[in-house]
């Protein structure tokens, strides 16, 4: 019974330990399927911190490449309207306040898809676009190319104002200085009113006023000249037989309708020059303006004829005084230059005479040295005719003058053989002589003319500005500093690519 009992007991014993060492086997696959997870997950974390860290790497390498210029030679894909062109980036990076030179500004071109940037604009107008680049500021537009066109590609292109300052300059515009204005209220709209047509409707008006003034002050001028407005009388000499004397109207001179117009053009004129007298910012200016000097000398003629007519004495001659006053007062015909301020007629001639002043004087020079040659030449071949009327190599210069312009008025010819030789070769001397500046005179006036009118179309036709690519928002902001190739960022179209025209 005890041995039983021992058997059983041992048994029993047996199978509690074959438990026991199932549990443990249990406790055992969970602790290694435990470690085995947790080497998993940290051998995860190292790879993913080693990625990490190794995108870090790499990020601060690309910086270093960027801040070394190293980045700089790499080329950069430019498409315009269907011609690809290519360029350093260094090349661009020269003139960074540009469109293509600030890598921010040109990203709204760029396409991700081709790596390049596309620009629908005038391929003849980029070539001298990418010369600018490459040639470190020169710009120089093309000859097909109108100026209003290039000019709107140059704003396209952002080089700024320098840059198109600088190649108005080049293409013959003339700097506008700034004009001061007066600093009191009442004086700069005065001043705006009487000296700057364009800046309101009132002084276009008092402009118009101005031009009709001056326009029938001329009339007058020329108009008192004729015998019909003389109003003399003539009648037989009081003591000289078979004489004649011209007796004056029965009214003064004062009540002379010319007198009265031109008094009321001269008080005009007056109020308009002491208006502007009073509300000029710099009165030293004033005077050394030309056209105010004008201005001035029109109006004493007036005054000095009327203190004349107070003062003369009755027993002289007013004649006299009148004639010298005359003269005087043609001063005021050159008033009409004023009108240069409103004609582009005038304008155009002025600044072509002024580009011209070179090849005017090679002109001047050449006639001056033809007249001698040929004056001299005719005077010793008529000097045995007695009938000649070259009495004198001074005598012919005038004659010399009108054969080599081709005038021919006919008051002085030769009448020998040797004369007439000397006449035909001063004819054909003038004509080349003329005909060897005068191309580049009427090239000047070409050029300002064509400039002219190349600038009056107002109409501006500008690119419609939209942001077609957009950022990744999650991208991290420190990309932002990297400059150049945009490879490898993310882009997301927001609106559909349309092609501005």
């Amino acid at each position: 019974m005890e041995n039983h009992g021992d058997g059983g007991g041992g048994e029993g014993g047996g199978g509690e330990t074959k438990d026991k060492q199932q549990i443990t086997e249990k406790g055992n696959e969970r602790n290694k399927w435990t470690k085995d997870h947790r080497n998993k997950v940290e051998k995860g974390e190292k790879e993913c911190t080693e990625k990490e860290r190794n995108g870090e790497v790499k990020k601060e390498g690309r910086r270093s490449l960027w801040r070394s210029g190293w980045a700089l030679t790499e080329r950069l894909a430019i498409n315009v309207s269907g011609m690809r062109y290519e360029t350093q980036l260094r090349t661009l990076a020269q003139f960074p306040d540009s469109l293509l030179g600030d890598p921010q500004r040109r990203l709204r071109y760029y396409d991700p898809l081709r790596n390049e940037l596309f620009l629908d604009r005038s391929r003849v107008c980029f070539d001298a676009i990418l010369y600018f680049y490459q040639s470190g500021g020169r710009l120089r537009r093309p000859a097909n190319v109108p100026l209003d066109m290039f000019m709107e590609e140059l704003r396209f292109y952002e080089l700024g104002d320098e840059i198109i300052d600088r190649f108005k300059e080049d293409e013959g515009f003339t700097k506008e200085e700034e004009r001061p204005l007066p600093t009191n209220e009442l004086q700069r709209r005065l001043w705006m009113l009487f000296e700057h047509p364009e800046s309101s409707s009132g002084a276009r008006i008092i402009a118009i006023i101005s031009v009709m003034v001056i326009v029938v002050s001329i009339l007058i001028f020329c108009l008192e000249t004729l015998p019909e407005f003389r109003q003399f009388t003539t009648i037989p000499h009081p003591t000289i037989a078979n004489e004649t004397i011209s007796v004056p109207p029965g009214f003064t001179s004062f009540q002379d309708p010319f007198f009265i117009v031109e008094t009321v053009c001269i008080l005009w004129f007056s109020f308009e020059l002491i208006m502007r007298f009073l509300c000029a910012p710099s009165k030293m200016t004033f005077f050394k303006d030309v056209m105010n000097t004008i201005d001035f000398f029109a109006i004493i003629p007036y005054f000095v004829t009327l203190g004349t007519e107070l003062a003369k004495d009755k027993g002289a001659q007013p004649s006299v005084s009148l004639a010298l006053i005359r003269v005087i007062r043609l001063v005021r015909v050159f008033r009409i230059f004023k009108l240069s301020r409103h004609s582009k007629g005038l304008q155009i001639l002025g600044q072509t005479l002024k580009a011209s002043l070179r090849e005017l004087a090679l002109l001047i020079f050449f006639l001056f040295i033809g007249v001698i040659i040929f004056s001299s030449a005719v005077y010793f071949a008529e000097v045995d005719n007695p009938d000649t009327l070259f009495t004198s190599i001074p005598e012919a210069f005038w004659w010399a003058v009108v054969s080599m312009t081709t005038v021919g008025y006919g008051d002085m010819y030769p009448e020998t053989v040797g004369g007439k030789l000397v006449g035909s070769m001063c004819a054909i001397a003038g004509v080349l002589t003329i005909s060897l500046p005068v191309p580049v005179i009427v090239s000047n006036f070409s050029y300002f003319y064509h400039r002219e009118m190349e600038c009056e179309d107002s109409t501006v036709y500008n690119h419609v500005p939209t942001s077609l690519w957009e950022k990744d928002k999650d991208e991290d902001e420190d990309d932002d500093d990297v400059t150049g190739d945009q490879t490898g960022v993310n882009y997301y179209l927001r609106e559909p690519l349309v092609t501005q025209v």
